[in-house]
């Protein structure tokens, strides 16, 4: 496994991350196992991974508390924990975006609560309220960083305007944002701000949300809840010329001798400015292969042969 720098920190992260919304994650997919997210994790501690990924409104805290069982039985010093918060479950279920410093301070304890431990490495604030100044939820974490509660800020789901906001005086050392084969919007503005910003990108979805697993056919349907049929990639017309191109990438890994999930890592590990990759998962078996990535390297010749693929189709 090769460790990278978040930056703005010291803190060493596995270049080969694990993200965790199918750990508990009941609101996001159906038919979960706990049992199996529990070893999921485990797996991943296991064989070097350090760096965890969660979020309280992973299966409502679930998530947090599942992730929290394992970590107590490492060392702590050696993992990075990144959790996220801004999203407040109301009592009638539905969900608000909350970005106020209060109600920040208070998921944070609660999230702490359910991991069991005193601190979070990187705390991320999940989704933009579009009603709270950044200056007053960034500046809330700033506090809680002095406090020690966490060491690191980061950000998810902002356009290049929010995120110059909340940087504004240089506090943020991780953006989160989609970023795959199939999705490569992030190329356009985000990505190069945070290579002249000194910031770690980490893509969320690397695989496209199961697209470049390999397993989907045009006959594929989604359960009737899978959140994923809100993203455009699996819809109509799109979800066929999609998997054409997942056709292509796939002879291109066979090619390789590797797999289709594992070109889509190394290829986003590639790219200046990715500094980890958290892919997700449901069962342990996907962990030993994911972390062969990060013993994969791509020339420059393929990647240019990977780039024609992408955009010729």
């Amino acid at each position: 496994m090769k460790y990278q720098t978040l930056k703005k920190t010291d803190l060493r992260i596995s270049e080969i991350g694990l993200g965790t919304n199918a750990v508990g994650g009941h609101n996001l997919f159906q038919n979960l196992s706990e049992a199996d997210g529990i070893e999921f994790v485990r797996e991943a501690l296991n064989n070097g991974v350090n760096f965890i990924d969660t979020a309280d409104i992973y299966g409502v805290g679930r998530s947090e508390e599942l992730v929290g069982e394992v970590v107590k039985e490492f060392k702590r010093d050696d993992l990075v924990i990144a959790t996220k918060g801004a999203q407040q479950w109301l009592e009638d279920g539905s969900v608000k975006t909350n970005n106020r410093p209060e109600y920040l301070r208070a998921a944070l304890e609660n999230s702490l609560q359910r991991l069991q431990l005193d601190y979070v490495d990187l705390y991320y604030l999940h989704f933009p309220d579009k009603e709270t100044p950044f200056a007053e939820s960034i500046g809330a974490l700033a506090r809680l960083k002095e406090e020690g509660k966490i060491r690191a800020i980061g950000i998810s789901n902002v356009s290049l305007e929010q995120l110059k906001e909340a940087n504004a005086h240089g506090d943020i050392s991780a953006l989160q944002s989609p970023y795959n084969m199939l999705d490569r919007s992030a190329e356009e503005e985000l990505l190069p701000y945070c290579v002249e910003n000194n910031i770690s990108f980490i893509p969320y979805g690397p695989l496209a949300f199961g697209l470049l697993g390999g397993g989907f056919t045009k006959d594929t349907k989604l359960d009737a809840q899978d959140w994923r049929n809100s993203v455009p990639l699996f819809q109509g017309e799109q979800f066929g010329k999609t998997l054409e191109t997942v056709d292509k990438l796939k002879e291109f890994a066979a090619q390789k001798e590797t797999t289709l999930p594992n070109l889509a890592l190394v290829w986003l590990l590639a790219q200046q400015g990715v500094d980890a990759v958290i892919p997700g998962g449901k069962r342990k078996e996907r962990i030993l292969e994911n972390i062969q990535a990060s013993d994969m390297s791509l020339s420059k010749e393929e990647l240019n042969f990977i780039h024609n693929i992408l955009i010729n189709n």
